[in-house]
Parts: structure tokens; sequence; C-alpha cells
């Protein structure tokens, strides 16, 4: 059989300082460029390693593991991304890595965390078995692996320059309070549609389920001949997906995928599948639409269609604007909606208006990157019933609120 040729992402490792205190870059709410192509070849990160004998800083000792020490074994490359809702059976996990044609597996933890807006997939792993399905400048790039045991969180170098953060370079991952605010570690090539990357103990702590997503090398077998044995091995709950499908196209377009969210916004949406579509959209399984998404009337903006899990602190935050006498601040001919399935304009990014967890007010005056005209007032009073303000973020958004925490009125 003729080998095949892979075009990897060539790209830069980078370490942080353990708190450099830098200004994030505004987001961008286009799609990421196309990556050079590159090769395989082993370099050396353009880094400065920690002395010698030294190991990583760790931030917060809590959430630390073992370091994993020098790599020990071949880079390959992930072809297939399996992920599933619940644990993977280990012996469906064996059955997949007997196939011919499966060079090597690992299992991961798979989710979604919203962070501004954006939702992005972020793994819970074995720093020394994943680092192998990576490129070989990410693979051989200890000191990021140090820092993922040490309790950091490395990032995909796609994301350097787009991830929002908190000052030091932290990022929220889920609602979870401190706990779930992680130092960013690394930026550094991952396996494709991985975007961060944590050890497990961290994921735990996160409320990951543990490893139900499996991360597959192929070796010189094509990895669409593979799709069907392992669809018949996983069953039809569990989504098979193309990696090489998606380094061409951005997602691959025969898969079902799913988002599964931490923190709160993990209550109102549960398992959300869909199918993305040629012309750049999605189509969310009929029967999550039929059990999520309602609509209603609601005081001030009249009939909306969101979440019904949101709908009722909606109603109450919307009520007590009314009461507080502040019902003409927002003009319901200027609000732009709620349930959008539909990817982010010029991406394959989710938005948290796919689940119907976020609003649009007010849209004239209240632009990307301005202090915006809402009356603080209102913005104060969804702030009390659990919703999030774009004004807030590191690249504002000050007509958009969404959903922060559950919030029951009575």
């Amino acid at each position: 059989m003729r080998r095949r040729t892979r075009t990897l992402a060539a790209a830069t490792a980078v370490l942080l300082a353990t708190a450099c205190g830098t200004d994030a870059a505004a987001p961008d709410e286009s799609a990421p460029s196309a990556p050079e192509a590159g090769t395989t070849t082993p370099t050396t990160p353009d880094v400065t390693p920690p002395p010698t004998g030294t190991a990583a800083p760790t931030l917060d000792p809590a959430f630390a593991v073992a370091p994993p020490g020098r790599r020990t074994g071949p880079v390959t490359v992930g072809d297939i991304l399996v992920s599933s809702k619940a644990t993977l059976d280990p012996d469906v996990v064996e059955r997949v890595a007997d196939l011919d044609g499966v060079v090597a597996v690992t299992t991961i933890s798979l989710s979604n965390v919203p962070v501004e807006n954006k939702v992005y997939n972020l793994a819970a792993v074995d720093p020394a078995q994943y680092r192998l399905f990576t490129v070989a400048d990410s693979a051989d790039f200890q000191d990021q692996w140090d820092r993922v045991a040490g309790g950091e969180v490395a990032v995909a170098s796609a994301l350097e320059e787009r991830l929002p953060l908190q000052p030091d370079d932290f990022v929220q991952l889920g609602s979870g309070g401190e706990d779930a605010a992680v130092h960013v570690g690394a930026y550094a090539p991952q396996v494709e549609q991985i975007d961060m990357v944590v050890n497990a103990k961290r994921g735990e702590a996160l409320g990951m389920v543990p490893d139900n997503a499996l991360v597959i090398n192929t070796g010189e077998t094509a990895p669409g001949t593979l799709r069907e044995p392992i669809e018949d091995i996983v069953g039809d709950a569990v989504s098979v997906q193309n990696l090489d499908a998606v380094a061409r196209y951005g997602l691959d377009p025969d898969a079902f995928l799913s988002v599964q969210l931490l923190g709160s916004f993990a209550d109102a949406v549960g398992v959300f599948n869909y199918t993305p579509t040629t012309d750049g959209r999605i189509v969310p399984d009929p029967a999550w639409v039929s059990s999520h998404i309602t609509t209603e009337a609601v005081p001030i903006l009249g009939s909306v269609t969101c979440n019904k899990y949101m709908m009722p602190q909606l109603k109450a935050a919307l009520a007590e604007i009314v009461t507080q006498g502040l019902a003409g601040e927002i003009n319901p001919d200027e609000y732009a909606g709620c349930y959008y399935p539909r990817f982010i304009a010029g991406s394959t990014t989710l938005s948290n208006h796919s689940f119907g967890l976020a609003f649009d007010i007010n849209v004239p005056g209240n632009g990307r990157g301005t202090v915006g005209e809402i009356d603080r007032g209102v913005v104060a009073i969804f702030k009390r019933w659990g919703f999030a303000w774009g004004g807030d973020w590191s690249y504002t958004d000050p007509m958009h609120f969404e959903l922060d925490r559950i919030v029951r009125p009575g």
C-alpha cells in the first residue's frame, strides 16, 4: 500500500510565564486562516526552558499529577476522534484498538466550555500518552506537558491571539468559581478539533466525564476505510469523526457531533447533538430542539424563542426591569434574537445562541469593542438574575447577555 502523506500545521510552541499579566488580544469572530504546510521533523521550540533539574512551576498543587518525564514512544497523529456522552466501555476501546489498520489509541475526556460566547473543545488527558498524537514540535515541548501535569492548561497555537483571558493569563473553564479559573501554561499545536488540554485530575474537578473519547492513529491505512468498522463497534449513539477531513474542510460533514458543556450551562443543555451542513450551518437533533427550545411571551420584548431552562429567569429579570421603571431603556424593535442554531460567521465555532442561552438587545449603539449605551441599571438586574454581560468581556459586546448560572424565581 502506498504510504499516505499528511499536511500538518507548522506552529511555534510558546511557554508562558507563571504570571505574566499581559493583556489578551481581542478575539476574532472570523475563522482562522489555513495553516502553512509543514513537516513532522522535530525542531526545538522557540522558548527558554527552565534551568536543568528544575520542574515547571506549579500554581495549584491540588490539581497536579506526576510529571510525564521525557517522551518515550513514536509521535503519530490523530486520524479519527470518537466521542460519547458517557465513559467508553474498556472492552469497546480494546476492540477498536485491535482493528486491522489501527496503530495506536488513547482515551481522553472531552467536554466543551463557553468563553465569551464562543464554545471551545476541552480535553483532559494523560500527558504522556496524548502528547504522542500531536505534531513533533508539540510532543517534544517538554515544558508544555510538565505545565499540564502541574495543573495548568495548554492551548492550541491558533488561539494564542484569540482566546479571551483574565488577568495574569487565566482562562475561565466553566462556572465553577475560582477552581474553574486555570492558568494558561503554553500555546502549542494540539490534536485536530481540540482547543485546550488539562490533566485528568483537573478535568475531574471541572466535572468532565472521564474517558468519554478516543483519539485513533491509523498509520498508513486511510481513516475513511476504518470509519464503518469503528461505528459498528461503538454504536449509533457515539460520534466517529475523521480528523483528516477536519483538516481539509473544517468539520467532517458525514459525522454527527456532540457538545457537552461544563458548569451551569450543562444543566440547561444536556448533550447537544448536531450535524454540520455543507453550507456552513448546523442541524440540531430534533429531539433536543423539542425538549429544550420554547417560544413564549415575556415582558417588554414580546414573543421570544429561547432555551426553556433559561426562560423563567429571563421573564423574572424583565419583570423586575418593568417594576423598576426601566422598561423604556430596552427597545423591543432592537432585539436581535436568542436561538440561532448556526456557527459564528466564517467559522466552525458555536456560540451560546446555538443553545438558546444568549440574547442581544438594543443592537444600535452597542457594537463590539465599544462601551455601549445599555443602561447600567438594566445590566445590574440581568446580572442579579444570573446573566453575564458582554460589556464586561476583554473584547466588549455590550448588546449581549448570556446565561451564567441558574437562578430559580421564588
